[in-house]
């Protein structure tokens, strides 16, 4: 018996242009509300802009950061943070590939040098709506609980392989692919954060059904009781599903 429904958002819940059908989710949340079902949005992207989309639904839970901060609009679930060690350790190995243009991604705020190309803020602008420059990123004072980085769409899986052996230890990167990839900390991820979830609000992962379609969604949809990809999921996504869907335009 599902008691939690999850689902990533860009490529899964939204559409392509960052909608959805509202009329649609009304009647399906006011059916999970029916049946106690839980409601939670497990994203790759900031609390603050999450919430933007589900101001209508106060009772949504957020794992939000790739399972790094869970919360709801009143509690704090969770708070998973890098060590001030760890963030200096990660810059320093961000900082040899000049091709990566970097967010480091904080409990409250997301923050860029204020050299950063302005092109990538303002995009950034529709992803973290609490973002911050700043002249160097050692005057940050925040909890570091990811990084985002951006690269050329055609130079990502050759970086992720190199942060993989870079960060081997101390971070791990993942991507869905389009230039984008999430350093996140090890053993810390969606599938992880409902898990802990899970705890709070006695529910098991397999009782669990989650939607994704992208390389930050496989541990999850994996590890629930019933997995769902999307038509436009990555393969290795696909691979690990229990179900296949339609894609996120439908």
């Amino acid at each position: 018996m599902i008691k939690l429904f999850a689902t990533d958002m860009d490529g899964t819940f939204l559409r392509d242009d960052k909608s959805y059908d509202q009329e649609k989710f009304a009647q399906l949340h006011e059916q999970m509300l029916a049946k106690n079902i839980r409601w939670v949005v497990a994203s790759g992207n900031q609390y603050y802009q999450l919430k933007s989309f589900f101001a209508d639904y106060p009772n949504t839970i957020y794992v939000a950061e790739n399972g790094a901060y869970i919360r709801d609009l009143d509690q704090i679930y969770a708070l998973h943070a890098y060590t001030s060690e760890q963030v200096t350790a990660i810059l320093a190995k961000l900082a040899l590939i000049p091709q990566l243009k970097i967010l480091v991604c904080g409990q409250k705020s997301a923050y860029a040098l204020n050299t950063t190309d302005p092109d990538f803020i303002t995009l950034s602008r529709q992803y973290y709506y609490r973002l911050t420059l700043v002249d160097c990123f050692a005057e940050i004072d925040d909890q570091i609980i990811k990084f985002a980085l951006s690269c050329p769409d055609d130079q990502t899986e050759t970086i992720v392989a190199r942060l993989r052996e870079d960060l081997q230890g101390l971070a791990e990167p993942t991507s869905s692919g389009r230039g984008d990839i999430d350093v996140i900390q090890v053993g810390v991820h969606k599938a992880a954060g409902l898990s802990e979830l899970g705890t709070h609000l006695g529910i098991d992962l397999s009782e669990m059904c989650a939607f994704g379609d992208g390389g930050n969604d496989l541990e999850m949809v994996r590890e629930v009781g019933t997995g769902v990809a999307m038509a436009n999921a990555q393969a290795d996504v696909k691979a690990v599903a229990d179900v296949l869907t339609g894609d996120n335009n439908s």
